[in-house]
């Protein structure tokens, strides 16, 4: 039997369960998850390998009305998802019925590849909502089947795998066999970082953040990390820190712990915090932190 390897790309609206379902198909907490919109930001990839295929899942940030640069930034990684897909997964919360995808119906139309539809959190949903949900985007995207899952507890996930094997294309790897992700491990320890401010913070913090790992050094029994949390604003800073610090010490330690499981290792991690004004507008500062122009 030929081996089999393909894109897998994953869309849909903020909050529509997109990071739970790529964590789910790569059984690996690869995407930070929280019910916070805006969560995902770049566009994270997680190879799943056996001897007979290679599928490259890719999760991406929520589709949305860009207001500024850092947001026309997640929506070119949505575009480019959309591109280069071998398998594109459209991913849609089973109540968003009168979703706005703001101008991307079309475009999705008239692909050339093969667009599953998921409909997510059914469990919270009956049959009849999701037949008629079903219908209701075969008729807007032109889709021809969906599938219906609740990524958080793991049903119907089995059945979409399923699928996406049988449409990945044959082809040879596209990465090493027993690569999980083509990101640096910089990058996963920034993200963990982010995960706990949005799980702690309010308003804008978690909007204004952006985390950039200066030292990482992995010694024999040791994982040394230094990390600055850059803000907008010299009042988020205040905000951030806690008073005498406390705010941002809860963040340094249950970073430390998810990161000493996802390593498998002991991990020192020191976070510092300084201002880089209105940085989320700047596409000098968007392209230092490795967002797209």
């Amino acid at each position: 039997m030929a081996h089999k390897a393909g894109f897998v790309n994953i869309i849909g609206r903020p909050n529509a369960g997109k990071s739970t379902l790529m964590n789910r198909l790569v059984g690996e907490h690869i995407s930070i998850i929280n019910r916070k919109v805006q969560t995902t930001r770049h566009r994270i990839t997680g190879i799943v390998n056996t001897e007979e295929y290679q599928i490259v899942y890719s999760d991406t940030p929520g589709i949305l009305e860009p207001k500024y640069a850092l947001q026309n930034s997640m929506m070119s990684f949505v575009k480019e998802a959309i591109s280069d897909a071998d398998v594109l997964l459209l991913l849609v919360d089973i109540y968003d019925k009168n979703a706005d995808f703001f101008g991307l119906e079309t475009p999705l139309k008239n692909l050339d590849i093969p667009i599953i539809g998921v409909l997510n959190k059914i469990d919270l949903s009956d049959q009849s909502k999701v037949e008629e949900m079903s219908d209701i985007l075969k008729e807007k995207f032109g889709l021809k089947e969906v599938i219906p899952v609740s990524a958080l507890h793991d049903f119907g996930v089995d059945v979409l795998e399923r699928r996406v094997k049988e449409l990945i294309p044959e082809s040879p790897p596209y990465y090493e066999k027993d690569a999980l992700t083509d990101r640096p491990m910089r990058f996963f320890v920034e993200e963990r970082i982010r995960e706990k401010i949005l799980t702690h913070y309010k308003k804008e913090i978690p909007y204004s953040v952006e985390i950039q790992v200066e030292e990482y050094k992995d010694e024999e029994n040791i994982v040394r990390i230094s990390a600055v949390i850059y803000v907008m604003r010299k009042s988020q800073k205040g905000i951030l820190i806690g008073h005498q610090g406390a705010g941002l010490k809860r963040v340094g330690t249950e970073a430390r712990k998810d990161l000493e499981k996802f390593l498998d290792k002991k991990v020192f991690l020191q976070l510092y915090v300084k201002v880089d004004e209105d940085w989320r507008n700047k596409e000098n500062k968007l392209k230092n932190y490795g967002y797209k122009g």
